[in-house]
């Protein structure tokens, strides 16, 4: 073959440690040349003089550690430079492209590059596409890409860098991606990104932004694909159409509710714990019974839980509102009033609940384990401890509205507007706030209400061969069905205490359990707690029966005044 005439010559995969100045002499028409994967430790001067017409130069996988400025001399028309897993520590202090003016894609991913000088790439005015990924890169001067108008695409991710002077993209106007991924920035400035007016894909994975804000993409116009370290950063760049991740688990980019089974459940949930504690409160006013005061805060408890299917019921609807869109809407959802009350309505519900059944416990307690001691509280007393509990369970609830500064958005950090999880973005006094009622307040009801029943059933233990009372075995049966409720209260906090327990050591949570969480285990209690209150009852089973004979009747059944009147008057004797 004509030396003079190759137009490519492959020499990759060989074991080449050094060039002779003179290796490539004359081969003035050669376009292309691939040294890849060889040995070599460093680039003579002048080594490619001849070369005037390359236009790829690929360096991939030697053990290149520096380079002088004269090592691509005579490289006028070189398009595309690779220089991938080499060992470059530094790049010529005088600019780059000074031998290289052409040079339009630069690559310098995988070397050891630790600093970036404002004239390493003074003279890269044809330079489009610039890779620095996998580094180690720690500053980068005020400079470096300012002469880089032309550039396209900048790739800075897998580096340490720890700071992005809010100046240093000032002249990058035609630049369209940008990846500044996995680096330990520790700020990014409200108009880091201003200048990009042309920017279409910008990189963040793995940086944690503490300061986000609308304001920061509010001049990427043209922006179409972002990527974060977390799904909640999507909601600050509304107008994307794709941001990474996709969801957090409890909402995606399209919706409010990301899984599909939940969206359904909501509703389903939301209307048996309505329509259910509709129904015995509405039962509990029909039927007369002795224990007046029991009677009433069960009804108090019902309220209380019924908010809980409203705020279901909201949830639902805000779904429905932003399908298809929710990313759109998703940052002025979480900070808007109506997520702010909703979450305030789902907190009330589940306080007032918690204290209510504590309330009612140790009342129960105190009759079972004192039953010849009149501790049974009176109609002032129970209006005031009922009254005492929604107040409190009120002030709980609109406490994180009173000082932003302490909360931030309290209610806010997530789709559902209910603070259960902690991250490192939450404010300390919120933190400290949260923890206080899951695993202070609610947490020490929970220890009452686990003691209570212990003492009950040791009393009851200890007393059941002598007791005959008909009081004691009323309030034994009372006190046997409502440990049930207690169980089923049980069985859905301890896992809510667990989950707020490991969330402050930092675990790592997927957004579905969280979703799982506040929309099946937390409200689940309060569709149960209405099917314990009737089915478990006797006055409920005798108002059925009389219901049935009433029925039987219409259809021709024969029955005697006398059990008609017999049914009726039992299902109107005083039952609890």
């Amino acid at each position: 073959m004509d030396r003079h005439h190759p137009i490519a010559s492959h020499l990759q995969n060989n074991s080449i440690k050094s060039i002779s100045n003179r290796a490539f002499s004359g081969l003035y028409k050669l376009r292309k040349l691939f040294l890849s994967q060889n040995r070599i430790t460093k680039l003579k001067t002048g080594i490619f003089r001849d070369l005037r017409n390359l236009e790829w130069l690929i360096l991939d996988e030697n053990r290149i550690a520096s380079i002088r400025q004269k090592s691509f001399e005579g490289l006028k028309s070189l398009f595309f430079l690779s220089l991938l897993n080499n060992s470059l520590k530094h790049i010529p202090r005088k600019s780059f492209c000074l031998e290289m003016p052409r040079l339009n894609w630069l690559e310098l991913e995988g070397n050891r590059i630790a600093s970036l000088k404002g004239s390493n790439f003074q003279e890269c005015t044809a330079l489009t596409v610039l890779a620095l990924r996998r580094n180690e890169i720690q500053s980068i001067e005020v400079g470096s890409f300012s002469s880089m108008q032309k550039l396209i695409d900048l790739d800075l991710s897998l580096n340490r860098i720890k700071e992005l002077s809010p100046s240093l993209f000032i002249n990058l106007q035609n630049l369209k991606q940008l990846n500044i991924s996995s680096n330990p920035i520790a700020h990014i400035s409200d108009d880091q990104f201003d200048s990009f007016v042309n920017l279409q894909s910008l990189g963040m994975e793995d940086i944690e932004i503490p300061n986000i804000s609308i304001r920061m993409f509010r001049s990427l116009s043209k922006l179409s694909h972002i990527y974060f370290k977390k799904f909640e950063y999507c909601g600050y760049s509304p107008n994307v159409r794709s941001c990474k991740p996709n969801t957090d688990g409890i909402s995606s980019f399209e919706n409010l509710l990301a899984n599909i089974i939940l969206r359904v459940f909501v509703w389903v949930v939301a209307f048996i714990i309505c329509f259910g504690n509709i129904f015995v409160i509405c039962l509990r006013s029909c039927i007369v019974s002795e224990n007046r005061h029991h009677t009433m805060a069960i009804q108090s408890l019902c309220c209380a839980d019924c908010l809980m299917g409203v705020y279901l019921f909201f949830i639902g609807a805000f779904d429905i509102k932003y399908c298809g869109e929710y990313n759109r809407h998703a940052q002025l959802w979480m900070e808007s009033l109506q997520c702010q009350l909703i979450g305030c309505l789902a907190i009330l519900s589940t306080e007032v609940s918690v204290m209510l059944l504590t309330y009612m416990t140790l009342q129960k307690c105190l009759c079972i384990v004192f039953p010849f001691r009149n501790y049974q509280a009176g109609r002032k007393q129970t209006l005031f401890f009922l009254i005492f509990i929604w107040i409190l369970g009120f002030m709980i609830a609109i406490i994180p509205f009173w000082d932003k500064q302490t909360f931030g958005n309290y209610y806010g950090r997530n789709g559902v507007c209910f603070p259960l999880h902690s991250d490192l973005m939450e404010k300390p006094g919120a933190r400290r706030y949260s923890t206080g009622i899951f695993l202070g307040l609610n947490l020490f009801a929970f220890v009452m209400i686990v003691l209570s029943y212990t003492s009950m059933f040791y009393s009851v233990m200890k007393t059941s061969k002598t007791a005959r009372q008909r009081i004691f075995d009323r309030e034994v049966t009372i006190a046997k069905r409502f440990f049930f409720i207690v169980f089923t209260d049980a069985l859905c906090w301890i896992p809510i205490f667990l989950f707020k327990t490991l969330s402050l050591l930092q675990v790592e949570f997927t957004g579905t359990i969280i979703l799982w969480v506040v929309i099946f285990i937390l409200p689940i209690n309060s569709a149960l707690n209405p099917i314990l209150y009737t089915i478990t009852t006797s006055s409920f089973r005798e108002r059925i029966k009389l219901c049935l004979q009433m029925k039987w009747r219409q259809v021709g059944l024969k029955e005697t005044p006398r059990s008609v009147s017999t049914v009726y008057t039992q299902a109107r004797a005083p039952k609890q």
